[in-house]
């Protein structure tokens, strides 16, 4: 189980820099997925569903990585949040999601890249 927690969180540190690269040389494109969250029953709990997984790992691989607080408490805290999405009308975090992409044009997005790749490498420092 150790071993598929570590794999599971390894992976959601290569998403989170893959992330980064898409925000960085294809704002829009992020722009239009970012505006897409919970926009059908499909979109809404696949992402939701999708999230709970590293969310898992996160906390089941805590006690061995470098931060173990840190990623305790950002399991909890992806999990706790997707169940309470998952609860709510879909419409509500669709409507979220197009205001946060109101908030975030395209050009934003490409200056926020940096967070997605230092989100991303500090998950992968602290299991590597």
């Amino acid at each position: 189980m150790n071993i598929l927690a570590l794999i599971i969180t390894i992976l959601f540190g290569l998403f989170l820099v893959a992330v980064g690269f898409v925000m960085l040389v294809a704002p829009a494109l992020a722009w239009r997925i970012l505006s897409k969250a919970g926009s059908t029953p499909l979109i809404n709990y696949g992402e939701l569903i999708l999230r709970m997984i590293p969310a898992a790992g996160l906390i089941l691989y805590a006690p061995q990585s470098g931060f173990p607080q840190v990623f305790e408490w950002l399991g909890w805290f992806m999990l706790g949040t997707s169940v309470v999405l998952i609860l709510l009308p879909r419409r509500w975090h669709h409507a979220y999601a197009r205001r946060c992409a109101a908030l975030l044009p395209p050009p934003t997005l490409r200056l926020m890249a940096p967070l997605s790749f230092a989100f991303g490498g500090f998950i992968l420092y602290a299991v590597l």
